[in-house]
């Protein structure tokens, strides 16, 4: 089994920012559901053991998730992505479009990791410290 705590957004765009994530993060594609009208229905990312669900942003009875408009606005959670190269993801979020809110650095508790902004501005810290190990 992986994981047992599935993070789940919603984008604008999905199509795009599935796009983005696998080709800035090094998700993989598990599953995309059209909806029909050109958006997601329903889409699975997996890294390593972890997975993340997203779909297109919609006015529904799912909690009416709101949408980062801009990178100011706040968010009320954000994930934290282990990878085994930090400065690779680094660079790559950064030719990518992601704004950086955090620097890449060595963290006096193990690991090394950097905090950006997507396109669309949901939060993500990606670094190399894995509390598991």
């Amino acid at each position: 089994m992986g994981s047992t705590v599935i993070p789940a957004m919603r984008y604008r765009d999905p199509h795009r920012m599935i796009d983005w994530l696998c080709d800035t993060i090094g998700f993989t594609r598990k599953a995309v559901y059209d909806d029909g009208s050109g958006g997601v229905a329903h889409a699975e990312l997996t890294l390593g053991d972890g997975m993340i669900m997203l779909g297109s942003a919609r006015d529904d009875d799912y909690g009416k998730v709101q949408q980062p408009a801009t990178a100011d606005r706040p968010v009320t959670q954000s994930s934290y992505i282990v990878v085994p190269d930090a400065d690779a993801v680094y660079a790559r979020a950064k030719a990518n479009g992601a704004a950086i809110v955090l620097d890449i650095s060595d963290k006096d508790y193990g690991g090394r990791d950097f905090t950006c902004r997507d396109p669309e501005g949901h939060v993500w810290s990606i670094g190399t410290y894995n509390p598991w190990t």
